[in-house]
């Protein structure tokens, strides 16, 4: 997904939100924004609102030397969602229909976003997620690839939603690889917020390489492009996934809520929507002659 004007506003606030919670002064904050509309005007056509926030936040760690300034608040979310945890698992356990209400679960984590908002009500948003009707529900191409494949590559998103993932990986009938991120980057998920949640427990945990949100492909190391390349099945939660992956040809099944006016758009669903979306790629995958019709 290309970067909108309408990002630009998003990116400023993202700059000063991420200042302020490393400290700076009123001084270096201003410093930073400045900075920020600097890389702002440099940034080339081509690229993605994950890559700019990767420049953002790279600089204020730089500008602050605060290696993570959302540190404190992944830990909270990580708590919080371990609290529910034994709720969550119980929900998916007595449904009808297990992979369903495990893939609404982890849609439901996404609301666990300090990029967009700086709060959140993971209980409101788990009985809304589960009785919403999806604006896209690809469900019956996810649930067949799964009858397909061997593996799957799980690209994850925030801390704190690692929780949500682990549900739906301990429903998932084949082994997973966990994608977190090589370093710090807003309230993304490394290896250390993953081990949190207990997804070492579940998965094989990797990362994509990079510090940057999503998976900027350019941006990652080799080795996970290359494991990347080979998936047969890749589940991608969250926006910055979305924006990042949207246009490239690979067998992805998109899982988020478009919390933002702009993603919203950009699918073509109301704001708040809950996304189940396979690519093209991954529906010629399933039925090579006419695709899944969902």
């Amino acid at each position: 997904m290309r970067v909108y004007l309408d990002c630009w506003p998003c990116f400023l606030r993202q700059a000063l939100s991420a200042s302020r919670r490393a400290g700076a002064s009123p001084a270096l904050q201003r410093a930073i924004l400045e900075e920020t509309m600097t890389e702002l005007r440099a940034l080339p056509a081509e690229a993605t609102p994950p890559e700019m926030g990767e420049r953002i936040h790279r600089l204020v760690r730089e500008r602050t030397r605060v290696s993570d300034p959302y540190l404190d608040v992944k830990q909270e979310a990580t708590a919080l969602a371990m609290a529910l945890l034994p709720e969550l698992r119980a929900r998916v356990a007595a449904d009808a229909d297990p992979l369903e209400t495990a893939v609404r679960i982890a849609i439901t984590g996404n609301i666990i976003d300090y990029g967009v908002a700086e709060s959140f009500d993971l209980e409101a948003t788990l009985e809304r997620v589960l009785h919403a009707t999806p604006a896209i529900d690809d469900l019956p191409v996810l649930r067949r690839a799964l009858e397909q494949v061997d593996t799957v590559l799980y690209l994850a998103d925030n801390a704190g939603e690692t929780v949500f993932d682990r549900v739906l990986i301990e429903t998932l009938p084949v082994p997973v690889r966990y994608a977190v991120k090589a370093g710090p980057v807003l309230n993304d998920a490394t290896r250390d917020e993953a081990i949190a949640a207990g997804l070492d427990q579940v998965a094989e945990l990797t990362d994509t390489g990079c510090d940057a949100m999503g998976a900027p492909l350019g941006l990652c190391s080799p080795a996970f492009r290359a494991s990347f390349e080979r998936a047969p099945l890749i589940i991608a939660k969250g926006q910055a996934n979305y924006e990042t992956l949207s246009g490239v040809a690979a067998p992805v099944c998109f899982l988020l809520q478009a919390k933002c006016a702009v993603i919203a758009e950009d699918i073509g669903v109301a704001p708040g929507s809950v996304i189940i979306a396979a690519s093209e790629r991954l529906r010629t995958q399933i039925d090579p002659q006419e695709g899944v019709q969902s």
